[in-house]
């Protein structure tokens, strides 16, 4: 059986566990927390982010931020493909700093954490400050804990979602774009087995997947084939959307590229970066994730192969027309350790550079790096030259971690031109909002989910891809369902359907 990344949710689980018994003596401890700076001396932020790109921002983008603000930045980078593990650890351990983000899929975890006292309660501070008083509240409501806010939010298009494929590919054999499901597994088959990169060798995949059944392959997949995103409300019901026939057709589209060897056949235990490097290299024709990511994969592959060409589709019909799955209009949060930032006046000296960094002068060098080295301007607006891409996704990338709001923050910059690939992710993305599919249970609260959803999350993890790799047949992906239901699952679906009652949804 099947049980790739059960050791790691495991050990995920058991240090949640123990983060409650820690967090509760750190939260009312401040002996080892970090004070201001003495008098004359920048005060010091030491911040988790999570890092989305093989370095870090450049040294003199930082500096400058610092001499800006009035601060002295320590940031711990964390390849976001293991920052989940390493949040949960610096948790168990008390070892946070002042400021923590929290990946979006990763809140729930934290939210007991945050009722034991374990983190600062912002709401009460923000109308203090000139910017983050603008704030926008439909989104903090999302991220709110029992009607209370205590993250600065990183905002996000609703959906980014799509398929990046190799043009090149498609051309040599002749295909068109693929516009339903049954055209993209065509294309995957002939890019399999059809030679698309001409080299004589049968040396090339359709798709190429990761061990992540959310930001890889399968939730996007899914979602082109009418699964519900995370639940299901009928008749005032919540239906988990593993319990949807939409979920088993994805899971048997996904069995068939797996047994026709058209998708990599270790995707189960790929890591994100393992994935990104067989798609630049030319080793599979379609990487499906977020279309933002479009750029950076151009350069790269082009920098292997100059005749790489690589473009975008965001819309793949489905036996319910065009559905994309989508997140809350944020991807995270910044939290505020109490341990860490023991005085309301130290918080307010955080919360301080948050609301100074979307101020138009830092907000701007974070966006788009040093004028003239990174962007011109002409008639006040951006110009993103194609030949300064690659040093902007070395130096300046990396800071989008930071940056708080940043979508509905007027002092950005309006950018009149960028580069080709850049501008039809974005446009695509626009394009998802006509056809978004909501998770019905955002604003809703569990606390059984809050409690159990780590180790009840995995037994559906582990089921969904035994059943893919063959090692369970649909009967015993029902059996798994089921212990899900006995572990919790039931009590998680009485307490949405009691939440939205509450909140008058009926």
């Amino acid at each position: 059986m099947f049980r790739q990344g059960w050791g790691r949710r495991a050990a995920r689980y058991n240090g949640v566990l123990v983060l409650f018994a820690v967090i509760m003596l750190s939260a009312c401890s401040s002996e080892d927390a970090g004070h201001s700076s003495p008098a004359g001396e920048a005060p010091s932020i030491s911040i988790l982010a999570p890092l989305h790109f093989p370095q870090t921002p450049a040294r003199d983008i930082v500096t400058e931020i610092d001499k800006l603000t009035g601060v002295r930045l320590e940031i711990t980078w964390v390849p976001e493909g293991v920052y989940t593990d390493k949040m949960n650890t610096a948790m168990a351990t008390g070892s946070l700093g002042k400021v923590t983000f929290v990946k979006v899929t990763d809140y729930n975890l934290v939210k007991n954490a945050i009722r034991s006292g374990a983190f600062w309660e912002i709401g009460p501070y923000l109308k203090d400050f000139p910017n983050l008083k603008q704030l926008d509240p439909a989104i903090l409501d999302q991220t709110a804990v029992d009607g209370k806010f205590y993250g600065l939010y990183t905002e996000r298009p609703s959906s980014r979602q799509g398929i990046i494929i190799r043009k090149d590919w498609l051309d040599r054999l002749h295909l068109n774009k693929p516009q339903t499901l049954e055209e993209l597994y065509h294309v995957l088959q002939q890019f399999t087995y059809n030679d698309p990169d001409g080299n004589g060798k049968a040396d090339t995949l359709g798709l190429v997947d990761r061990n992540d059944l959310v930001y890889g392959v399968f939730k996007t997949l899914s979602s082109y084939f009418g699964t519900p995103n995370n639940w299901k409300r009928v008749k005032g019901q919540f239906i988990p959307e593993f319990e949807t026939p939409e979920y088993m057709d994805t899971m048997n589209f996904m069995k068939r590229l797996y047994h026709e060897k058209i998708i990599n056949q270790d995707f189960a235990l790929t890591s994100k970066e393992v994935q990104r490097d067989k798609f630049i290299r030319g080793s599979a024709g379609v990487f499906i994730g977020s279309m933002t990511d479009v750029q950076r994969l151009s350069i790269e592959a082009q920098a292997i192969n100059p005749a790489a060409e690589l473009t975008l589709i965001n819309r793949i019909k489905g036996p319910e027309g065009y559905k994309v799955w989508s997140i809350p209009n944020y991807n995270g949060l910044y939290l505020f350790s109490k341990k860490a930032i023991a005085t309301e006046a130290e918080l307010k000296q955080v919360l301080g550079f948050f609301d100074r960094t979307m101020d138009k002068d830092v907000a701007n060098l974070m966006k788009y790096g040093f004028e003239g080295r990174h962007y011109r301007l002409e008639d006040g607006k951006v110009i993103l030259p194609e030949e300064t891409s690659q040093l902007r996704v070395n130096e300046v990338s990396p800071l989008y971690s930071l940056m708080i709001a940043d979508i509905g923050n007027r002092n950005i910059m309006e950018i009149a031109q960028k580069e080709q690939l850049t501008a039809l992710a974005d446009q695509l993305s626009e394009d998802n909002e006509q056809f978004l599919v909501d998770d019905p249970t955002v604003s809703l609260s569990s606390p059984t989910f809050d409690e159990k959803n780590t180790e009840l999350s995995a037994i559906i993890v582990d089921a969904t891809y035994n059943y893919i790799l063959g090692n369970i047949t649909a009967e015993g992906f029902r059996q798994e369902v089921k212990k899900w239901k006995s572990s919790g699952g039931n009590l998680i679906i009485q307490e949405y359907g009691e939440a939205a009652r509450g909140d008058g949804r009926e």
